[in-house]
């Protein structure tokens, strides 16, 4: 088991009800203490996959750390117990860059939001498209705007207790006005973004698993928050479109792509920034392979309700 060197009262001990630190979840059955969750991993032995993760102890994600809102950074058993690199899983090997083609941008910026009411969780990686490293992730649990606490309550319990991230939903969790503006804040630290007349990326294009992301989810949140929907958001590489393009295989979503690359999943399925991570996984396979990514849906400059698409051959 994922946790066999640490007994669940050793680290229950090291929570404290000011700060709770959460981990991102291994799929399995979780065992949940005290508002936090750990469970045994279910990986194959036999996936191959191009990250290389070495035989370091897997150790549970610290999602305050990741809203940076970790206050046990200076913890020595804190740090030994929960990990701060959320990238160390999607290490490439450089026997892997064999087919590597050249790409169009410089870098992909991986993205799956969750939540069907509202936008609960969003998280971003950004992929360096030529060493296939990440350079950075932004990742904000996010606070619905037109429901009222006890619907709230409700939805998040049901989507996130299951994953025992609940607590750490709460204490983290802000309006999608103010994750915007951070987001901004990050990529224009990343120089992938400047608000100029344009408005869009700088060699850098968002890579998502589906068109809803983009297409449908975001314009929804932006009506809701009552804000204009950011330009930057104009076009995407929706990753199926080009799976399917390339591989000359239908793949419906990320579980079964990642199947039939034999990528092991990590993380909890439907937990935003684990699924983020394994969409980087197949991209990153993707890219060894040789495949090159392209824009695959693009909106209307005048009426960006309207979404043009490239692929002829694309999932619909």
């Amino acid at each position: 088991m994922a946790f066999s060197r640490f007994s669940l009262s050793r680290i229950s001990s090291l929570l404290s009800p000011s700060f709770v630190p959460l981990p991102s979840i291994r799929r399995s059955t979780p065992i949940v203490v005290r508002g936090f969750s750990l469970s045994a991993t279910m990986e194959s032995s036999s996936a191959s996959l191009p990250p290389s993760h070495g035989t370091a102890r897997w150790r549970p994600v610290c999602l305050y750390y990741t809203q940076g809102k970790c206050t046990k950074m200076d913890d020595p058993l804190h740090i030994e117990t929960f990990n701060h690199d959320c990238c160390k899983d999607l290490h490439v090997d450089a026997a892997f860059f064999e087919h590597k083609q050249s790409q169009k941008f410089e870098f992909f910026l991986v993205l799956d939001l969750e939540g069907k009411v509202e936008i609960l969780e969003f998280p971003v990686l950004i992929l360096d498209a030529k060493t296939m490293a990440i350079v950075d992730f932004f990742h904000r649990f996010v606070r619905p705007s037109a429901m009222s606490e006890q619907r709230i309550n409700e939805y998040i319990e049901g989507k996130y207790g299951k994953f025992g991230v609940d607590r750490v939903w709460h204490d983290t969790a802000l309006p999608f006005k103010e994750v915007i503006q951070q987001f901004e804040a990050w990529l224009a630290q990343h120089h992938l973004w400047g608000n100029d007349r344009s408005g869009l990326l700088n060699r850098a294009a968002f890579v998502t698993c589906g068109n809803w992301d983009l297409k449908t989810k975001v314009p929804q949140q932006c009506k809701v928050s009552k804000m204009k929907l950011p330009p930057y958001f104009m076009e995407w590489i929706n990753l199926k479109d080009v799976y399917l393009n390339f591989y000359n295989q239908e793949a419906r979503g990320m579980m079964a792509m990642l199947k039939q690359r034999q990528i092991r999943v990590l993380g909890s399925h439907h937990l935003g920034i684990d699924d983020t991570k394994n969409i980087t996984r197949v991209l990153q396979r993707m890219l060894a392979d040789g495949a090159v990514m392209q824009i695959s849906a693009r909106r209307d400059l005048h009426s960006p309700e309207n979404v043009s698409f490239t692929f002829r051959n694309r999932i619909r």
